[in-house]
């Protein structure tokens, strides 16, 4: 019997990554008994065809982008072609995407199956979201399922409301492979180490946007009295800001960090801050990561948002009002000063990442899930 196609419809696809992306590609990767196409939105003006590992994708030419939404004036009909050629029994829609969304509703077939993954709800344009309520709205009722990243957001997130009914709560998943250190990478965890003084590390990484709340990190490093480094990875628009905010001397800088370089900076350090602040942060991949690799985190407490799912306060980190600065360095210095206590909460965050975002944990569910709409 011929597998069963699926067509993922997503924002960006490999080798782009961005969180929504990076679970899109790990849904694709743990599958294999499925067929899978993916249609997405290019970089530049071109739209190709390709293959990423094994796996065919549409990368649709773009002109702009407004309040974080690619736009193209080719999409519809390319999506229209895709589906017409490939005829998937499900399309897995990868939320939010609201131009592709609108596209979405008139395209899809009557006998097509249609989950929309739920990634975290439109928090950058009020504008935005106003004019495309109406679409999701008539998304979720056409949908079959809606994937919500945790009981937080299913139960809390206003826009599924009135669709909780078809919710079915599968978590985002680490890849461990690519965070278990290697016997080669002993030297490179020594010389971060050694490059901040063997003091102890707080550590950081993501894109530099505001929702990230690195600026509150950053305002937190005069009420930390311990004696620590804080390094901070990634890099995007608030960057020079964040910069520019910075009071004393142990705060770096370390840009986009690689792949192969990340797990030895993650192993490197102590502590993992994670001050995200909004519920545009719904899950928080690099949190999970931090935590497979044996840090507790210290989070802020956001409404409506898996964040405080994934590190539960108390168990495998600190959680601290929101925005509460002083409470952050607080916590930080609390970790910082008790052994026992990072210790144990570290050991308790690896523990739960293992248990319930690895792919292992995670595959048969998305597994159960399209075997039960085929």
């Amino acid at each position: 019997m011929e597998n069963k196609r699926i067509l993922h419809v997503s924002k960006y696809y490999p080798p782009y990554f961005g969180g929504i992306e990076y679970v899109c590609y790990k849904i694709v990767s743990s599958q294999p008994q499925y067929e899978h196409e993916v249609i997405c939105f290019n970089d530049g003006a071109e739209t190709t065809t390709d293959t990423y590992e094994g796996v065919r994708v549409v990368r649709v030419g773009t002109f702009g982008r407004v309040a974080g939404q690619p736009l193209s004036g080719s999409y519809y009909f390319c999506l229209r072609d895709e589906i017409r050629r490939f005829a998937p029994d499900i399309v897995h829609f990868h939320a939010p995407n609201p131009l592709v969304g609108c596209y979405l509703l008139p395209l899809l077939p009557r006998r097509t199956r249609l989950i929309v993954h739920y990634h975290a709800e439109i928090l950058t344009s009020s504008v935005l979201y106003g004019g495309y309520r109406f679409f999701e709205r008539r998304l979720f009722r056409r949908a079959d399922r809606i994937i919500a990243t945790s009981p937080n957001v299913m139960n809390e997130a206003e826009p599924l409301r009135h669709f909780r009914d078809k919710c079915t709560v599968i978590e985002n998943t680490v890849s461990t492979e690519e965070l278990d250190l290697r016997p080669s990478d002993a030297e490179a965890v020594e010389r971060i180490r050694a490059r901040y003084g063997h003091r102890r590390i707080v550590f950081a990484f993501g894109r530099h946007v505001p929702y990230k709340g690195l600026d509150r990190l950053i305002e937190a490093d005069s009420s930390i009295t311990s004696d620590c480094e804080i390094v901070i990875g990634g890099k995007g628009p608030v960057t020079e800001e964040l910069r520019r905010r910075v009071r004393s001397g142990r705060v770096h800088f370390v840009g986009r960090i690689p792949d192969d370089e990340l797990r030895c900076y993650l192993h490197a350090a102590d502590v993992f801050a994670f001050p995200s602040l909004t519920r545009a942060e719904a899950f928080g991949i690099a949190l999970a990561q931090a935590m497979y690799c044996g840090l507790p985190a210290v989070t802020f407490t956001i409404p409506a948002s898996g964040v405080n799912y994934v590190s539960p306060g108390g168990v495998t980190g600190l959680e601290v009002p929101n925005g509460d600065t002083k409470a952050f360095a607080a916590a930080l210095d609390r970790l910082l000063s008790d052994d026992t206590l990072r210790e144990r909460m570290g050991r308790a965050a690896r523990e739960r990442i293992e248990e319930h975002f690895t792919i292992g944990a995670v595959a048969g569910k998305i597994t159960g899930l399209y075997d039960s709409l085929l």
